[in-house]
């Protein structure tokens, strides 16, 4: 079990009863860690702009219209920003714009999102909620390429896209504003992540997401090049109760972390497994496209030893039975995520 902030109470026990704020709380993570939040009995707010190409979705919330205060509002907006933070205890500060390939399309949109956006989040927990508890997420997309041994967060900052740059931005305006005015702000550098409710329309926010379409719709899954990049991947389930931990946790405070998996895989493996899974599919090698070929980053393993040894997390969930749960979830849920 994680630590608490209290000796006598366990991080889930710690939610009870708190008023906890998600950005993006209409995407992948953020209903998922909603759906949480609620059954640990907070009270919770979501705000999503339901930008086209994000991933939004209505029916990540089905069964939570009751139970969670969700607005529509675009964080762009200074107004929305001040308002939604007033009465909050913990702000889960998931908006992003996560597509690599399209921050090279349209980097302007990218930097409001991601860099423009977190500075103005920032600077409202400051004017009207100075106390609040704020866990803020980025990427390992901005360590760029590695070595292909794990990536602690010592490693060099060497983003090979926009989407490493506006992340790491938005990332340093959370730390920089606990070092110099004592916002109360953690980062968790997430890897890879699957599992229900992730988008999986095309992929423009994640291969596994696109993989899962083609699955389902019996068409090939696209393996770029030899597939022999090695990946590790964290089931959403994971990944939200990393979000809860650190939150839970005073000690993570003006801290970055990296998540990882627990079972790396090559791409070109990982496809046959979930082929496997499905009991159908086939694999299509095909070139890598110019755009993606100039950002790839080759393998990467993060090393999540850090935030192990500060709060205990480690992921917990087994590949295969994740991505049998996630199929499972996406073939009775077809008609609202394909």
């Amino acid at each position: 079990m994680q630590r608490a902030p209290d000796a006598n109470m366990t991080w889930a026990e710690w939610f009870h009863g708190r008023r906890a704020l998600i950005t993006g709380g209409l995407g992948f993570i953020g209903s998922n860690l909603a759906r949480r939040l609620v059954a640990l009995g907070a009270q919770v707010r979501i705000v999503d702009a339901a930008l086209p190409g994000s991933g939004a979705n209505p029916h990540n919330l089905d069964g939570l219209e009751h139970q969670v205060e969700a607005w529509r509002a675009d964080l762009r907006n200074g107004e929305v920003v001040t308002a939604m933070l007033i009465g909050q205890d913990v702000l889960f500060n998931l908006a992003a714009q996560v597509g690599h390939l399209a921050s090279m399309e349209d980097p302007v949109t990218d930097l409001a999102i991601n860099a423009s956006c977190q500075l103005a989040i920032v600077e409202a927990c400051r004017r009207v909620a100075p106390e609040i508890r704020v866990v803020h997420t980025a990427t390992r997309q901005f360590y760029g390429r590695t070595s292909g041994e794990p990536t602690d967060e010592t490693h060099p900052i060497a983003p090979v896209d926009y989407n490493g740059v506006s992340k790491r931005a938005g990332e340093l305006y959370h730390l920089v504003a606990h070092q110099v005015y004592g916002l109360r702000a953690t980062s968790l550098r997430l890897t890879n992540t699957y599992g229900p409710r992730m988008r999986c329309r095309d992929g423009r926010q994640t291969f596994l997401g696109e993989w899962v379409r083609c699955l389902l719709k019996d068409e090939p899954l696209l393996v770029y090049g030899d597939g022999m990049q090695v990946r590790d991947l964290n089931h959403v389930d994971d990944v939200v109760t990393a979000l809860l931990a650190t939150a839970a946790s005073s000690d993570t405070i003006g801290q970055a972390y990296n998540l990882g998996g627990r079972e790396p895989i090559r791409l070109v493996d990982l496809a046959g497994l979930m082929i496997g899974l499905a009991g159908r599919g086939r694999i299509a090698h095909v070139p890598f496209p110019g755009a993606r070929r100039r950002i790839e980053i080759g393998d990467y393993l993060g090393d999540y030893t850090r935030i192990a040894t500060t709060i205990g997390w480690q992921p917990t969930i087994d590949l295969r039975a994740g991505l049998r749960g996630t199929l499972d979830f996406f073939e009775t849920q077809r008609e609202h995520y394909l």
